[in-house]
């Protein structure tokens, strides 16, 4: 499994499926609280999804989970 540089703090576990291999889930939120420690709301967005979220490092890229309701969901799928 592959860890993301400085988000320790943010880890929540780790994902199983047949036939993929284990990759550690960090909180998205959290990791975002992370980096405002050293920019804005705006700017940690910004660089998270570029730099973090956005970088493929291999079929072990970590995960970044949003929590979300049921409801939520079914909105997502229906959009």
């Amino acid at each position: 499994m592959l860890l993301a540089d400085g988000f320790e703090d943010a880890v929540i576990g780790y994902i199983e499926a047949i036939g993929e291999p284990m990759r550690v889930v960090y909180d998205r939120e959290k990791c975002i609280q992370i980096l405002m420690k050293d920019m804005s709301h705006e700017e940690a967005e910004e660089y998270f999804g570029y730099n973090v979220a956005g970088a493929y490092v291999g079929e072990m890229t970590p995960v970044y989970m949003i929590t979300a309701t049921v409801e939520e969901i079914h909105e997502l799928a229906d959009a």
